[in-house]
């Protein structure tokens, strides 16, 4: 157990039981560019490679990182997310498979408007959601229990010092919309960019985004 409070189940935390407010900063490092991302095609555990633009990108992270010194960093052990912690120079603790992308099922490498001509609405995966295919898929309430559990794991270290998390779009997303203590579709009203870091703290009790969408 930790003294992180445990979310309702529609991701949020009740603001009675806020713990302790940690020291540390929680850094997110979003993958550079791959084929799919650069084509908006849907990509969740299909395990792509960076695009040359992608890895020069992740080694960019490095300034947008301020010199930052991590008690502890863990990614996704997709590849696309690992090769960027690599170019970033940062050095992996764990790999978490909590932190991989959304599970978008039948919509999995399908572009947005694919979707939405073949289903005669505009759909948005976080109102409508997905269906299965070679995958199960995933529910956004499911991505965002997969998120309370990272951010349960490393809620103790964040009293040490800053804490790096390397992974994916959706899923930081709506992780943050967690860490944020709200529900996990406010990660729709987030945008998270290819290559790009945010940074997660706390105004006083309330936690608040300090950065975002950094590249350099």
């Amino acid at each position: 157990m930790t003294d992180r409070p445990i979310p309702d189940t529609d991701g949020r935390a009740p603001a009675s039981s806020r713990p302790p407010v940690p020291a540390g900063r929680l850094v997110l490092v979003r993958h550079g560019e791959t084929e799919w991302s650069r084509s908006g095609q849907h990509t969740g555990l299909t395990d792509l490679p960076l695009l040359p633009e992608g890895e020069a990108a992740a080694g960019d992270i490095v300034r947008a990182l301020d010199g930052r010194q991590f008690v502890h960093v863990r990614a996704s052990p997709l590849l696309r997310a690992r090769r960027t912690a690599e170019l970033a120079g940062l050095e992996v603790d764990e790999l978490d498979p909590d932190l991989v992308e959304w599970d978008y099922g039948g919509y999995e490498g399908r572009s947005t408007a694919d979707i939405r001509e073949e289903l005669g609405y505009p759909w948005t995966v976080f109102e409508h959601g997905v269906v299965p295919g070679d995958t199960p898929g995933e529910t956004v309430e499911e991505v965002a229990a997969r998120a309370s559990r990272v951010l349960d794991r490393v809620w103790p270290m964040l009293h040490e010092g800053d804490v790096c998390l390397v992974g994916h779009g959706h899923a930081l997303r709506i992780l943050t919309a967690v860490y944020l203590q709200q529900a996990p579709r406010f990660g729709d009203r987030l945008t998270f960019e290819v290559g790009s870091v945010g940074v997660l703290g706390h105004h006083h009790e309330s936690p608040v985004i300090e950065a975002w969408n950094r590249r350099r």
